[in-house]
């Protein structure tokens, strides 16, 4: 789905990151899958929250974000 991002998140805890998307509005953990992955991924999502644009997101279930597309 095509999306703005509200709020992103991201703690020092392994694999942690977040995003509160416009569309659903709730939050969604980027999918802890690999740890380049999820840092890549909330990379995306700070930018596009950053310049205020819009990602395309796949969730896993309506839940998990398992890629993004900017």
């Amino acid at each position: 789905m095509w999306t703005k991002i509200n709020q992103v998140y991201s703690s020092p805890h392994q694999m942690n990151a977040w995003a509160h998307l416009v569309g659903t509005n709730k939050w969604h953990k980027v999918k802890p899958i690999a740890p380049d992955g999820v840092t890549n991924t909330f990379l995306i999502l700070a930018t596009a929250k950053g310049a205020d644009r819009q990602v395309y997101v796949t969730t896993e279930n309506g839940a998990d974000i398992t890629a993004v597309y900017m």
